[in-house]
């Protein structure tokens, strides 16, 4: 009886050496700052043998930055994203994806609804995976989340494809050149002149380009990136985008019709219907806070690393807060982002989508104080008063104030 049990003691002292010498191992060769320059500008790029973030592997001094960046325009949604993300899809140094983690929630959620939720620490942890991969330029790691999966590394699925001109123009799209050449602001020629996506052809792209540019809605906090932030083969920058809440909700509204009819009842009637979610909003607010109030408190895993942009700013004054945005990156702004801007800020037209990203900028920054009714408005403002306090949001004790859009509901103010 005794050997038997000296026999599970020598079994359990090895497997845990076992356990120990592959933290060990892990931690100490993968995860190890690069020892010099040179390997620093080439192991983030080279190394895919790690395919996921050890989420209990302690925290990396950066020694040596890698010279690519990696930018992150975190936001939620509708609040002025795919707009303020043409600053990074009109620089031909960039290469830009919008939204691609889209797949990986579509896994586990189809439209309004779940086979299975997962928790939030799931769900960040493959974000932050996908996020890892994709910044190395890994795209085919995608093929794990794309519905109907890629045959043969292709696919006709990539969500808003058309949305990224590095995924329209060659080499990934030979046709594209003409379209991207004459910046046609009109993206629907991209399904018909790249309608299949090849994902191995795209990660060679994505290598030739000098630095990757993400956006997401989907991720709530910015504490969730914080792996990220101290992986020393990243040189993660984080811009976050923030919006007067009160038109967050407007334009949600107006976009998704069928997921808010308890809130156009709301809006054209001024009386507040029994079954209209508030929950919604104010997590809207409570994240934005949370992830600002840690931003502007600087810890040491977000110094130099996170750039606190209002997109009622970006409307008002886009080429001086672009030219803001490039000097928090280190990068010197691009003729093309500047033309862009130029162009695509001043048009008056009706005519656009809800995903348009054309418009005349100054009167969208406010023009939802002329659609959204004050009963909802005092609502919001009593649910996110400490956000919008915040952020610089005057609030309004009227309807007469609510529509008077010759005075601004935005204050000057700086973040730093």
């Amino acid at each position: 009886m005794m050997s038997f049990w000296r026999l599970v003691l020598l079994l359990v002292c090895i497997c845990l050496g076992v356990h120990y010498i592959a933290t060990r191992f892990h931690q100490d060769f993968f995860l190890r700052p690069c020892q010099n320059s040179r390997q620093c500008e080439t192991c983030p790029e080279n190394d895919h043998s790690l395919k996921s973030s050890d989420n209990n592997s302690v925290s990396t001094k950066h020694t040596t930055a890698p010279a690519r960046k990696h930018i992150l325009l975190f936001s939620q949604t509708r609040s002025g994203s795919s707009f303020a993300g043409q600053l990074f899809n009109q620089n031909p140094d960039i290469f830009y994806l919008y939204e691609p983690l889209y797949h990986a929630q579509q896994t586990f959620c189809s439209y309004r609804k779940c086979l299975w939720k997962p928790s939030a620490r799931v769900m960040q942890g493959v974000y932050r995976d996908l996020l890892f991969n994709l910044y190395t330029c890994d795209l085919n790691y995608l093929e794990n989340y794309i519905q109907p999966e890629p045959q043969n590394h292709l696919t006709a699925s990539f969500f808003r494809q058309s949305s990224s001109h590095a995924l329209c123009s060659p080499p990934i799209c030979q046709l594209g050149k003409k379209e991207i050449m004459k910046r046609l602001p009109d993206e629907s020629w991209c399904h018909k002149k790249c309608p299949i996506l090849n994902l191995t052809s795209a990660s060679m792209a994505c290598h030739s380009r000098s630095h990757v540019s993400i956006k997401t809605v989907r991720i709530p906090l910015v504490s969730d990136l914080r792996l990220l932030t101290e992986d020393p083969r990243l040189d993660l920058r984080i811009i976050h985008l923030v919006r007067d809440p009160r038109a967050i909700l407007a334009s949600r509204i107006s976009a998704f019709t069928d997921q808010f009819i308890a809130w156009k009842i709301w809006n054209a009637t001024d009386k507040q219907p029994h079954n209209v979610d508030l929950t919604q909003i104010k997590r809207t607010c409570e994240d934005m806070m949370t992830s600002v109030d840690i931003g502007l408190k600087k810890p040491a895993w977000l110094q130099g690393r996170y750039l606190l942009v209002r997109y009622e700013d970006l409307a008002f004054n886009p080429e001086t807060k672009a030219k803001e945005i490039y000097k928090f990156l280190d990068l010197d702004i691009d003729n093309k982002v500047l033309t862009w801007l130029s162009q695509n800020t001043n048009d008056t037209s009706s005519a656009k989508s809800q995903y348009s990203t054309s418009r005349d900028s100054k009167i969208t920054a406010e023009s939802w104080r002329l659609h959204l009714g004050f009963d909802i408005v005092k609502t919001v403002q009593t649910l996110c008063n400490t956000t919008l306090d915040l952020l610089g949001y005057k609030t309004v004790q009227s309807k007469a104030e609510l529509r008077n859009i010759q005075n601004s509901l935005v204050v000057p103010r700086t973040f730093k």
